[in-house]
């Protein structure tokens, strides 16, 4: 799923929901302000937490020995912070749920036929 396709969810579940008081342009400008804020939040070494969805934090990976894969020769990787991304539980059973709905040979056949 794109940034496009995102917006273009957003703004069919709101038209559902609010009625179409809300344009595609406004559902992009809030979905770019959202990315906005978890990257500043991310920038500035913050944890963000959505219950039901998730958390986003920043893990430091410790100083450590690689190989340059040309000349095979030890180059040290220096310690960083990295952002990771951590599914609540709730997100978790629903996407093990969808691998079982996937798993039925009338799905299956369905995304045979289609390509995916």
């Amino acid at each position: 799923m794109t940034k496009a396709d995102l917006v273009e969810k957003v703004t069919a579940t709101i038209a559902r929901t609010a009625g179409p008081m809300i344009s595609k342009k406004d559902c992009a400008r809030v979905v770019d302000a959202f990315l906005d804020s978890v990257r500043d939040a991310l920038a500035a070494q913050h944890n963000i937490e959505i219950r039901g969805f998730g958390t986003f934090k920043i893990r430091n990976r410790k100083t450590r020995m690689a190989r340059n894969p040309r000349t095979g020769e030890p180059v040290e990787v220096a310690a960083r912070p990295v952002p990771v991304f951590k599914p609540s539980k709730e997100l978790r059973n629903l996407v093990a749920e969808g691998e079982t709905l996937s798993a039925d040979p009338r799905s299956t056949a369905a995304a045979e036929q289609t390509g995916f």
